[in-house]
């Protein structure tokens, strides 16, 4: 299992635009991709999975990947966030 932590950095937090990517992202990808924020965590690869974690700009979430392509899903996942939420 692969993770990283990131501090959303977009204005509007996890809306549905940004969530859309994020999961067109992680859909790429056979490993299972979990966003865990405080208690509650969600799967990337769901739109309204990820809107219910309520994220907004300046909270640090957690990203786990695990699964047969996880070195490479966490790499690229990892870079994904950093250049666009």
């Amino acid at each position: 299992m692969r993770s990283f932590m990131y501090t959303i950095k977009v204005p509007v937090g996890l809306h549905a635009r940004h969530a859309g990517l994020i999961v067109r992202e992680a859909r790429q990808y056979a490993s299972d991709v979990v966003i865990r924020f405080g208690e509650k965590q969600a799967d990337a690869k769901r739109v309204m999975a990820l809107m219910t974690l309520g994220i907004h700009q300046g909270d640090t979430i957690a990203v786990s990947i695990e699964g047969e392509d996880e070195d490479l899903a966490a790499s690229k996942l990892k870079s994904f966030f950093f250049a666009h939420m």
